[in-house]
Parts: C-alpha cells; sequence; structure tokens
C-alpha cells in the first residue's frame, strides 16, 4: 500500500478522505475535535509539501438528503483555528460549480467539500459518483480509518478513477499498531471484549482465540456466557439463541489453554433507571426480576489482576451502561488498570475512548483508534474494504 510519504506531491491537488464526523451539541458546537485532530500531520505534511488540498467526509447520517444540522462548516471554523488557515467551505462536494473552485486553487489553499452523505451515492459506493470526485484530484489519499471498513464510493470505487491513491499517515499508524498488537505481540497478550451484544462481537471473540492468552468480558455481553455455564441471570439482557455458542466458545478456548475470564459479581438494579435500587451480587444469585447492568468489585479486582503480567492489550467495549453514573465503575476500573499496566495497550471501538477521555487518562494509552466498525472488522481478523482497494491500485 503506497503511503503519502513516498509520493510526489508538490503542485498536486489531492483529495483527502478524513473522518470528521465529530460530535456536536444541539447549537452545532463541536464537543469533541478528536477527529480532526487525528488527521492533522496528514494535513500538514500535504501543505509543507506545497499542495492543494481538498478535503471530503460525512457527517452524521442524513440518507442521502441535505439536512443543514449536518453540514460540516463548524468543522470549516473548527479546522481554521487547528491549521491558522483559511478554510474554503464547499455548498456541495460534486459539480461545475466545485470543478471551478478546484481549477483556481492554488497551492496551500484548502477546500473541504460539503458532507459526502448528501448524495445516496456516496453510501452505495456508486461508480458515477465516484468519477466526479475522482475528477477534482491528481492524488487521492485515504486518511479515514473509521470508515475503511464500509463499501463507499469514496473509500473503495474512487480508488479505481483517480490518477494515485494512496494512504494517509493515519490509516498506517492505525494499521502498524493493529499489526504490531496482533501479527508479532509481546506476551502475556490479553483481549478485553465488552459491550452489549455477543453477535457484534462474535467474529471478535472467534478470531481472538488464534492470537491471545487470556480473554475478559464484560458488558450485557457477559450474561449470555454466564447463562451458557448455568447462571441464572434474572431479567439481564441474554441473547438466548447463541447460548449454544457462547459455551463452544468457551470450550475452545480451554482446548486452546486460553484462560477466559467472566464477572464474579455484578451490580444489579431493579429497572433499567440511573434512579433505580442498586445492590452488588455474586453473578450466582442475580435475583428473578432484576438486571446486571455493570460489573462489581470483586470483578474490577479480579481483571486487574488478569491484566497484571500483561505485555500487549487489546480492549473493545464498556464494561457495563458507563453512561449511568450508577454504572459506570467498573467501566472506568478497567480504565484506570489498563492505563496504569506495562502493557502496549490499544484501545478502540464501543465507545471506549469516550470512557478514556472522561477519565482524563488517554495520554497514558499507547495508542487510541479512531475507528469502531473498522477497528472491530481488524479484530475479527478481516481486511478492510478500503485497504484492498489502495493495495489494487
Amino acid at each position: 500500500m503506497r503511503s503519502i510519504k513516498n509520493t510526489a506531491i508538490s503542485g498536486k491537488k489531492l483529495l483527502i478522505r478524513v473522518d470528521f464526523n465529530v460530535p456536536m451539541d444541539e447549537d452545532q458546537n463541536i464537543v469533541d475535535d478528536t477527529r480532526i485532530r487525528a488527521v492533522l500531520p496528514t494535513l500538514k505534511y500535504a501543505l509543507d509539501h506545497n499542495a492543494v488540498l481538498i478535503i471530503a467526509s460525512h457527517m452524521g447520517r442524513p440518507r442521502g438528503k441535505v439536512a443543514p444540522e449536518l453540514s460540516l462548516a463548524p468543522v470549516a471554523k473548527r479546522l481554521a483555528r487547528r491549521l491558522d488557515k483559511n478554510i474554503i467551505m464547499a455548498t456541495d462536494c460534486i459539480g461545475p460549480d466545485i470543478e471551478k473552485i478546484v481549477s483556481n486553487m492554488n497551492t496551500g489553499n484548502i477546500l473541504l467539500l460539503e458532507n459526502l452523505r448528501f448524495h445516496p451515492e456516496e453510501q452505495n459506493n456508486d461508480d458515477e459518483f465516484a468519477k466526479k470526485l475522482a475528477k477534482l484530484c491528481d492524488i487521492y489519499v485515504n486518511d479515514a480509518f473509521a470508515v475503511s471498513h464500509r463499501f463507499h464510493a469514496s473509500i473503495v470505487a474512487i480508488t479505481k478513477y483517480a490518477p494515485l491513491s494512496v494512504a494517509g499517515f493515519l490509516l498506517q499508524k492505525e494499521l502498524d499498531y493493529f499489526e504490531k498488537a496482533m501479527a508479532d505481540p509481546k506476551r502475556p497478550l490479553v483481549a478485553i471484549i465488552g459491550g452489549l451484544k455477543v453477535s457484534s462481537k462474535l467474529g471478535a471473540l472467534e478470531n481472538m482465540l488464534k492470537h491471545v492468552d487470556k480473554i475478559i468480558v464484560g458488558g450485557a455481553m457477559a450474561n449470555t456466557f454466564l447463562k451458557s455455564i448455568g447462571c441464572s441471570i434474572g431479567k439481564s439482557k441474554v441473547e438466548e439463541n447463541l447460548i449454544d455458542i457462547a459455551g463452544s466458545i468457551l470450550k475452545k478456548a480451554a482446548e486452546n489453554g486460553i484462560k477466559f475470564y467472566l464477572p464474579v459479581d455484578v451490580k444489579v438494579a431493579s429497572q433499567f433507571d440511573s434512579k433505580a435500587d442498586v445492590k452488588v451480587v455474586p453473578v450466582q444469585e442475580i435475583p428473578s426480576e432484576w438486571m446486571a447492568l455493570d460489573i462489581g468489585p470483586a470483578t474490577s479486582l479480579l481483571y486487574s489482576e488478569v491484566l497484571q503480567d500483561a505485555k500487549t492489550i487489546i480492549w473493545n467495549g464498556p464494561m457495563g451502561v458507563f453512561e449511568m453514573g450508577a454504572f459506570s465503575r467498573g467501566t472506568i476500573n478497567m480504565a484506570n488498570n489498563v492505563a496504569e499496566s506495562y502493557a502496549m495497550t490499544i484501545v478502540g471501538g464501543g465507545d471506549t475512548d469516550v470512557v478514556l477521555h472522561r477519565a482524563g487518562i488517554s495520554d497514558m494509552i499507547t495508542y487510541i483508534s479512531t475507528g469502531g466498525g473498522a477497528f472491530l472488522t481488524l479484530l475479527e481478523g478481516k481486511s478492510l474494504p478500503a485497504v484492498i482497494a489502495l493495495n489494487n491500485t
């Protein structure tokens, strides 16, 4: 896969696909610009090497229609501050007007195209739409790891029509860190998998059995595993159709000599409400009318001990309903345990990065991935469509 660093870009028009899908409040104020800051190395490199920058991104899910509240205009203002440069904000991402603006741009100029997903063709991986995007540039640069698992026009189809397609620094960095963790890790390698559903992490769990030394499971998905070993889980969320599969994963882990850790106690509530009655119970004693919403203190202690000798840690997904204060303690404890370990730590997806920022320990993690779905795709052992497309050019 060719990199922007090994490409002559001086005087060239670069269409740089990024992920500026940043969280905004109801007044369209950006509340976290991590994804903007993540691609600054690529943008600054292009500027330093006298390129013309045409930046493309999506925002939210407008479903192929223009939605003013999902405009990238607020991003243009923040990006201007981060780069200390004027940003031209386009009214669209394709068409004669955009082509005219691009034709008049000089080196050092920056154009931010409007939301790609205002056009349904983007998510349909439409060739004609991709051709119109490719027409704007001399070189296409993919620096949007977070959507590199998508078959979208600005991710996959465009590589067939751009004169040259290369990877940006963020995409390469994400892949390099994952390669370090999975291909030749320092051991013990521990995978921490949390979140809501076994079904969404099934591929990742099965692939992890080929690589890791220990697996820690938390979140609602742990309930399905607990039920597979005979625990009564009350009204806790469980995927009944995956109980047997969960049991087979536990069996395979044992056969492979992999230590598989499940909660030993949980924080339960009488209902799914932050103001509900709460108590901590062993997993064997969950009341029939209550539901598990977080791991308990004994489990947090157990998991901290499991991580003591870890040399590499990969974490995806929270340990409980961390959005509710009463059920955030297990996830925060895990975050602190991971941060304080002596391992190389890679965290991504399942809102795990949100937890780290909230706990104020982001700078103690080796690498925080910008991708959720893309990170999970790699955990499943699959290749990213974006990477395949870049390699095929």
